[in-house]
């Protein structure tokens, strides 16, 4: 008797093996994900493409107006819950992450969980979900991101320390309800 193993038979081709592979399905409209806004592929929002000014802006273009209109409906969502201190800015021409920023304060952890989730409701029925959303009410601050907005829920504490208004103080000023 020798130790050695047997030679492996030759694989059988597999059923199909030498069919061309089915195309990958389209997916719908529909199908996209959730709490971004609708272009067409290859239709982006059209920019100007500058070079950097010596403050380090750019120039934005036009704002998307579907975009502002979002960004408007979560300011007024927020303050229908009571939110203090509301403040929209346009941040298009400081980064590329989002066009807008809101950031507001509540006065418990139950109302910053009740201005979260009353944003996010507020949205859903014109077709927007949050992309992502991070924090709880019991951190103190909540984020959620709509891709074109952001929302930044805090407790006064944790606003004034992490100074998110002088972080962006060189962003544009829209709206501001105190």
């Amino acid at each position: 008797m020798t130790d050695r193993l047997p030679e492996p038979a030759e694989a059988a081709p597999e059923a199909g093996a030498d069919a061309p592979a089915a195309p990958a399905p389209e997916r719908p409209a529909e199908a996209r994900r959730p709490g971004l806004p609708h272009r067409e592929p290859g239709k982006a929002r059209p920019r100007k493409r500058v070079a950097a000014t010596a403050d380090g802006t750019i120039d934005p273009g036009e704002p998307d107006p579907r975009a502002l209109a979002m960004a408007r409906r979560i300011v007024e969502l927020a303050e229908d819950k009571k939110a203090t201190e509301i403040v929209l800015l346009d941040v298009r021409a400081l980064t590329t992450v989002t066009d807008y920023i809101v950031l507001c304060c509540g006065g418990s952890e139950r109302q910053l969980g009740a201005i979260a989730d009353g944003v996010a409701e507020g949205l859903k029925p014109e077709g927007t979900l949050p992309i992502g959303r991070e924090g709880t009410p019991a951190s103190h601050w909540v984020l959620l991101d709509f891709g074109a907005a952001i929302l930044h829920v805090m407790a006064a504490p944790e606003r004034e320390y992490y100074a998110l208004d002088a972080l962006w103080a060189d962003a544009t000023l829209l709206v501001k309800v105190l």
